[in-house]
């Protein structure tokens, strides 16, 4: 390697870690769960993707055990070689009544998901228009296309129109929504690391064509190795806790209005509607937004600080993820924090 090539990269790391946005992976030592170890020391957890609180649940553990057992650890192929297991046709059985679809098909990520599906679907001859603030394996993706791109002011209808005008001779037009903004599609790309278990995986699910398509033209889907086992037997698990009670939704949603209403009452500028668990606390500044997360975790509440390029620069925030896992207990003494370290760094009054 050059070392021309190694000086460049040790100073933009350096400029990273002088800007204040330089990421740092703190270690668990832990199941992941509403209380994790980090550094020997007990915290809260308000940072994971763990909305249902599913992570290390006994049953889907087990599940995942059972499944070792019966079905081994890994396939050593791609699903249309030998990488296809009874189970794996089963969770995507399962995953299509779940969404009342008619086919699914499984990737190894949602971002893999994401990646595979515009320059399957898309070419020269179509637009795919953009929210601009969708996620980055969703921006990824369309890169990858040969469509027109355009992109939407965030959740703007109005504009969105005038795209859909801009693009009226195009054969196809698709419209691409992140499903934190809007719930409703034709084509539903999701992730089975978040709520759903979270271990690894996702899927596309949606009319029978485009998941046939898919299957033949996906590259993620065509050269990556069948999701393991495991985490099949897991994710059946989940849909099955899903479906039998709504206990972990609602519960949620009870967590989710508490935090909000608390910090809101606090002083605190949230973003995002009332029922949704991914709080953003704005903060504004990068080295500010890091302080405060520090300062949180020695009060024994983890959350982590968002700063540019995850997020716009002059809009760092503290991102605050609930989980059904949480009890109420648990949600208070996060505000109690929260207000604590705003007094202390003078971004509350």
């Amino acid at each position: 390697m050059s070392n021309n090539l190694t000086i460049r990269l040790a100073k933009e790391v350096a400029d990273i870690e002088a800007a204040g946005t330089f990421k740092k992976e703190r270690v668990i030592t832990s199941a992941q769960g509403p209380t994790i170890t980090v550094a020997a020391q007990s915290v809260l957890n308000f940072c994971a993707n763990n909305y249902l609180g599913l992570s290390n649940h006994p049953e889907v553990v087990q599940a995942a055990k059972a499944t070792l057992d019966s079905h081994g650890f890994g396939l050593s192929s791609v699903r249309f070689i030998c990488g296809t297991q009874d189970i794996h046709k089963e969770l995507e059985r399962t995953i299509s009544s779940f969404h009342s679809t008619d086919d699914t098909i499984l990737f190894p990520s949602c971002f893999d998901a994401n990646a595979g599906l515009f320059e399957a679907l898309l070419n020269n001859e179509d637009a795919v228009i953009s929210d601009e603030l969708n996620h980055a394996s969703i921006i990824d993706g369309i890169r990858l296309c040969k469509a027109e791109r355009h992109r939407f002011k965030h959740m703007d209808l109005t504009d969105l129109e005038e795209k859909l005008k801009a693009t009226q001779h195009c054969r196809t037009r698709l419209i691409a929504t992140d499903g934190a903004f809007s719930m409703d599609g034709d084509i539903i790309n999701s992730t089975l690391g978040k709520a759903l278990g979270g271990g690894t995986g996702g899927y596309t699910t949606g009319r029978q064509a485009v998941v046939d398509i898919l299957r033949q033209r996906a590259r993620p889907y065509l050269f990556s190795n069948s999701v393991a086992p495991a985490v099949v037997g897991a994710s059946l698990k989940v849909f099955e806790l899903l479906t039998r009670t709504s206990e972990y939704v609602d519960t949620i949603r009870r967590n989710t209005h508490r935090f909000r209403d608390a910090m809101t009452k606090a002083g605190f500028t949230l973003t995002g509607q009332r029922d949704h668990p991914i709080v953003a606390v704005m903060v504004g500044d990068a080295r500010l937004a890091s302080t405060l997360a520090d300062n949180m975790l020695k009060h024994g509440i983890y959350v982590i600080g968002f700063s540019f390029p995850v997020v716009p620069k002059g809009k760092a925030r503290i991102r605050v993820q609930i989980s059904a896992a949480h009890t109420t207990e648990d949600v208070d003494r996060c505000v109690e924090a929260f207000v604590a370290g705003g007094k202390a760094l003078n971004i509350l009054s």
